[in-house]
């Protein structure tokens, strides 16, 4: 597949990068390999969901991975690896039901995966700086401290297929967080197998999302997405592989754009005034927040 798209205002999120290529038919190509050239601007530091911080390991784990919830393209979270959801008590329960789904080893995912998950970036030995986002969950704050076992968090395997979450307080923006990687599942008996390998390499992943990660060592400058086979949802993944290429520079991404090895490319400065008009030109928003933190002087 051939995608010829220059973007202004910094990269694509993953999600987009999942709908935007599948949303699209026209191909100089044979449409029998569906392949896109995409550009990242940082390598990757880890693909444990546990421990990932940066957006460029996040872009890839919400391409490889999947939780009981993905958003859609206008950023609502629908159902995943959950074919149903009740929510009761006020809105501090949360009851769902997961699909028949595997992961790319052909192991069924289960409730349990979530439990373990949840319950190992909690636990303090793990050091996940992320793991406050829990603190919506019974007892996961005091866990987080070392005060209360991991076994008294709120998340329960109800059955292989029942999985039950219950909050402190009613939250309505949970079912956002638990489209986040941080929220998906972890496979138990792989990373036991692989210890602290685990998200170090592409051959120390497994993955229950749409795609596979490949050709990562763990400090390279590229690396592949190739589709998931025993994804449950592969009929409606269009792309076969994504080639992504890291470039730390606009002007590097630039010039491999302009030389075909790249379907899209980031602009900034005179990059922009050079391409602005033209029909290959998109301006692509991006949503964030920032803050400025003054130096303020504790005394003379």
């Amino acid at each position: 597949m051939t995608l010829k798209k220059i973007t202004a205002a910094g990269l694509l999120t993953a999600s987009a990068l999942v709908l935007a290529a599948c949303g699209q038919q026209k191909s100089s190509q044979s449409q029998t390999k569906q392949v896109l050239n995409w550009t990242e601007g940082a390598q990757i530091s880890t693909q444990d969901p546990s421990l990932t911080t940066d957006s460029t390991s996040f872009h890839a784990l919400l391409n490889t991975q999947e939780g009981l919830y993905r958003l859609d393209k206008k950023q609502k979270p629908q159902l995943a690896l959950a074919k149903s959801a009740k929510v009761t008590d006020g809105g501090k329960t949360y009851t769902f039901v997961l699909r028949d789904a595997k992961w790319s080893n052909g192991q069924a995912i289960t409730a349990n995966d979530f439990v373990y998950s949840y319950r190992r970036t909690l636990n303090p030995k793990t050091k996940s700086s992320m793991a406050f986002y829990f603190y919506q969950i019974v007892n996961a704050e005091a866990i987080n401290a070392g005060k209360k076992s991991v076994n008294s968090l709120g998340v329960k395997a109800l059955s292989k297929n029942k999985l039950q979450i219950k909050l402190v307080r009613p939250v309505s923006y949970f079912k956002l967080l638990l489209a986040f990687p941080l929220f998906f599942p972890e496979n138990q008996q792989f990373i036991e197998k692989v210890g602290s390998k685990y998200g170090t390499a592409a051959k120390y992943t497994i993955s229950s999302g749409p795609f596979k990660l490949t050709k990562w060592t763990g400090s390279n400058k590229q690396f592949t997405l190739v589709k998931n086979q025993n994804y449950w949802d592969k009929k409606n993944v269009k792309l076969d592989k994504v080639n992504e290429t890291i470039s730390e520079t606009s002007s590097t991404a630039y010039n491999l754009y302009q030389a075909g090895k790249l379907d899209e490319t980031y602009l900034t400065g005179e990059q922009v005034k050079a391409n602005k008009g033209k029909s290959t030109f998109y301006d692509r928003p991006a949503s964030a927040i920032q803050r400025l933190e003054l130096n303020r002087s504790q005394g003379l």
